[in-house]
């Protein structure tokens, strides 16, 4: 049922993928139920130190032995402006204040070391490795090959997704604007690579030969259905796995998600430096005013994250990062084994009923 090129070549039942949702959410248990449901499910593990990444995998195998996804980010090259560092931590001051925690603190490291995160991802044979932000160097990828490992890569264009093919990866996700969490613009500037799901998927798909992965605002059998019909070969989707009991959202986090509606979400690089889709925040709304130059991911990421533990730890999500797409009032706080199942049901429901005569098989 449903059976495309990327289910024959992950061997999975369904052609769904669990998007790699880094900071907690996609814990062991959501992604081995996405994958015991017949999907493939991801550990969003582009903050997880390689230990961390050992520990979760070796969890994961413990509740399936059906296969699964590590995701992690390929990093830029930035400059660190001492200036621009100074002015954000004055301002985001006023947020420490608010919580009571210690004001400009010092930074340690702005992010964990990517060759060592994917040391472990080899070493573990993971079977399927996701990846956003960029393009592994060609000796990364041969590594990935030679150890038998999928490949995924994220683009937000059809120049992105015709790089992607040429450097090797097996299939490409093709991320729409409605998508939640980060952007995996990497060859322009992401304000301008800003297409719809629906505009981009049949392009990228007329573009390149290898599968097409489609993202962005899906949360049911009918956003399937769709993208299937656009020339996508599955759907990755985040959002509508936030709200499960499997995920390791803050439960202030996931009662924000489900009373929300879909034009209360904005893109904004305030939280990490780097554009990204969530719930509009107080921290959102008056970080829009910045006057100054915004410090890049990952050093953005880092000024923030005690602000955003902080805030976690009091039950404060008017300053959390509530990565969230659009397709909001679909949201619903179900089991991740449910929310594969239903998609399934509801997209060869809606073939169905559509075309009469097909066979989704």
């Amino acid at each position: 049922m449903l059976h495309t090129r990327l289910t024959e070549r992950l061997k999975i039942a369904y052609p769904i993928i669990q998007a790699g949702m880094a900071g907690g959410v996609t814990t062991p248990e959501l992604v081995a139920a996405v994958s015991n449901a017949g999907g493939l499910g991801t550990l969003g593990a582009g903050y997880m130190s390689a230990e961390q990444i050992r520990f979760a995998v070796e969890t994961i195998r413990r509740h399936t032995d059906r296969p699964f996804a590590v995701n992690l980010f390929i990093p830029e090259s930035y400059q660190e402006n001492v200036e621009d560092i100074q002015a954000m931590n004055r301002t985001l001051d006023t947020f420490r204040n608010e919580l009571g925690i210690p004001n400009s603190p010092e930074i340690a490291k702005a992010a964990e070391p990517f060759h060592e995160q994917l040391d472990a991802v080899i070493e573990l044979k993971v079977p399927v490795f996701s990846f956003t932000f960029g393009i592994p160097d060609s000796a990364v990828m041969r590594r990935l090959k030679q150890a038998g490992i999928y490949t995924i890569g994220t683009a937000t264009t059809v120049k992105e997704a015709l790089a992607l093919q040429d450097a090797g990866v097996d299939a490409v996700v093709a991320q729409g604007s409605e998508a939640g969490g980060h952007r995996g613009t990497f060859a322009d500037k992401a304000e301008t690579a800003l297409i719809g799901t629906l505009a981009l998927v049949p392009q990228v798909a007329d573009a390149i030969s290898i599968p097409v992965i489609a993202a962005g605002g899906i949360m049911d059998g009918r956003g399937l259905a769709a993208c299937l019909m656009l020339g996508a070969d599955g759907v990755q989707m985040g959002t509508a796995f936030i709200a499960s009991p499997e995920s390791g959202a803050h439960p202030a986090y996931k009662k924000a998600l489900e009373a929300a509606t879909e034009e209360q979400t904005a893109i904004t690089a305030m939280y990490s430096g780097k554009a990204a889709r969530g719930l509009m925040t107080t921290f959102m709304k008056r970080m829009s005013s910045y006057p100054g130059n915004v410090p890049p991911y990952p050093i953005q990421n880092a000024l923030t994250r005690d602000i955003r533990q902080a805030a976690a730890k009091a039950n404060r999500p008017e300053y959390m990062s509530l990565w969230a797409g659009q397709g909001l009032r679909l949201v619903k706080p179900v089991p991740a084994a449910v929310v594969v199942e239903e998609t399934v049901r509801k997209a060869v429901e809606a073939i169905r009923n559509r075309i009469p005569n097909a066979d989704p098989s």
